[in-house]
């Protein structure tokens, strides 16, 4: 492919995640789009980026004496390049300006922000908060990155030849695409279709309830209708009027992110007729970014991989004494886990069964280290959050929660944990990059068979499974399966292996970082995409 011409994409999204010093990213979205952009220079690829740039990015979140979550905002100051370009959205019926900055560091592969925080606009805190505040709020930051994205394209000069939509978010960029063709006189089906041609979709979330969706009656009032009627609307993406479906019609292909995602999603949106078809592009990981140079190095110059994962072991555990005063021990299995937290994901199945878990901690088998954060206006993620702060008080010496999860932690316990533990409720989980980054570390994974884990997962050789591959509606039935297979699995082979056979848990090791290391890399992952997707 790479002897070809390659197709220009221009990659809209709501958040990139770059380095820890950019707060502009929440979560996954943003860590998969900050490493999407990383691998495109690295490996030398046409792709540039438009977002926005968010005044206060997304909140820190920390913890107060009592355990409560709470969520602090601050302006973050950024050195970007002044573009000299402005472009305007109408908003309510009114001009809101647009600034355009471009983000450089990357070379060739720039990122361009629009910001309306600027001097005598109208409605300069639209680019405040990702994803702050509610509905009308949304929709404006959406109208921002969609509309003001395509036309700060024009006026840059920029003529891509794909535009890519990391989620529904970028979606009134389709609209704008087609108030262009419409504005010289093509009809609104002719629009849709040419620019369809020249959409594609990525699909993140398989929850139905999880993809965003508006009161058609919002979008006319905002004006993101955009020209359209509301029957036009409804034709596009429903009535409520979801953003998922409308770009699944609006795209020529969509792609999902993990090949049980790519099943999980095509029978979610098997109703949707007029949809674009969805083909399975497993995520992937910027390995610059978040495997430790020493792992690489001892893996191929004969070096020694143990004594390289106990460096990054040392680090993690000199950072948690930094941050939260806790001496863990070097010699003790320690497991990580670090997620967003929301009740599908299951933060605290491990403690569920206290007759199981309890010795291991009270006996110094097991560490356990726990980060993550709640969105700020989720009080169930945040008793959550609450729940494993105060499991940390109870086992003061066995396990702990680092607050305001963000990538520093992220890197920091996917390079120095023994095990990386994920159990969400299958199939809930997309892809979780987390796991591929632990992996090519050298730590292994403990898993249920979601997300990308079934397609590198050989038990008891590169890593472990919880369950079967079990799925049910029931979620206490659920729970309980794994509950018990995480158990069964943790003490008959994790915990054994770990204390008892050091020769095969470093051959586990080895195996994870073969198996991985280019499969889950981001050049397989550009590769299929531009072969798959952009084509």
């Amino acid at each position: 492919m790479k002897n070809k011409k390659l197709p220009k994409v221009a990659y809209f999204c709501m958040e990139y995640a770059l380095d820890n010093s950019f707060k502009a990213y929440a979560g996954g979205l943003g860590i998969l789009a900050g490493d999407y952009l990383k691998g495109a220079k690295d490996h030398d690829y046409p792709v540039i980026g438009i977002g926005i740039k968010w005044k206060q990015g997304y909140s820190d979140q920390f913890v107060d004496k009592n355990g409560k979550p709470y969520d602090t905002y601050h302006n973050y100051e950024y050195n970007f390049e002044d573009t000299g370009i402005e472009v305007s959205v109408d908003i309510r019926g009114v001009e809101v300006k647009c600034k355009v900055w471009k983000l450089d560091i990357y070379g060739n592969n720039a990122i361009y922000l629009l910001d309306t925080d600027i001097p005598g606009n109208n409605d300069a805190w639209i680019t405040g908060q990702l994803y702050g505040w509610f509905g009308e709020e949304r929709v404006a930051q959406e109208m921002v990155l969609g509309i003001g994205g395509v036309r700060a394209l024009r006026k840059l000069g920029i003529k891509p030849d794909v535009y890519h939509f990391n989620e529904g978010h970028a979606l009134f960029a389709g609209f704008e695409l087609m108030k262009e063709k419409m504005d010289k006189g093509a009809s609104f089906e002719e629009a849709w279709e040419k620019s369809k041609n020249e959409i594609v979709f990525t699909t993140h979330t398989p929850v139905v309830q999880g993809n965003e969706s508006h009161p058609i009656e919002r979008l006319m009032y905002m004006g993101a209708n955009h020209g359209l009627t509301e029957a036009q609307l409804e034709e596009l993406g429903g009535n409520p009027f979801n953003m998922t479906v409308g770009a699944l019609r609006l795209s020529r292909k969509s792609n999902a992110v993990a090949q049980l995602h790519g099943e999980t999603a095509t029978k979610m949106w098997a109703h949707v007729d007029n949809r674009s078809e969805i083909v399975a592009i497993t995520n992937a990981i910027h390995t610059p970014t978040w495997v430790a140079d020493r792992i690489f190095d001892a893996m191929d110059n004969d070096g020694d991989l143990w004594e390289a994962h106990m460096e990054n072991k040392r680090e993690l555990i000199n950072y948690v004494k930094m941050r939260n005063g806790i001496d863990l021990k070097e010699d003790v299995l320690t497991i990580g886990f670090a997620r967003r937290a929301v009740p599908y994901k299951r933060s605290d199945l491990i403690f569920s069964k206290y007759e199981v878990i309890d010795p291991l901690l009270r006996d110094g088998k097991l560490q356990l280290i726990f980060s993550g954060r709640a969105h700020p206006l989720d009080d169930t993620g945040k008793g959550i959050v609450s729940n494993l702060v105060k499991m940390a008080k109870k086992y003061p010496h066995a396990v702990v929660f680092l607050e305001n999860y963000d990538m520093e932690i992220g890197a920091k316990i996917t390079r120095g944990s023994d095990v990386w533990l994920n159990n969400p409720r299958r199939p809930k989980e997309a892809s979780g990059t987390s796991g591929m980054k632990a992996s090519m570390n050298g730590v292994l994974n403990l898993s249920v068979l979601d997300g990308w884990w079934p397609e590198a997962c050989n038990h008891g050789e590169n890593g472990w499974q919880i369950g079967n591959g079990f799925e049910s509606e029931n979620e206490k039935e659920l729970d309980t399966n794994d509950r018990d297979s995480l158990y069964k699995v943790l003490t008959t082979e994790v915990v054994p292996t770990y204390y008892n056979d050091k020769p095969k848990w470093l051959n586990m090791m080895k195996n994870s970082i073969n198996d991985t290391r280019e499969q889950f890399a981001v050049k397989r992952m550009l590769e299929e995409y531009f072969d798959q997707l952009y084509a």
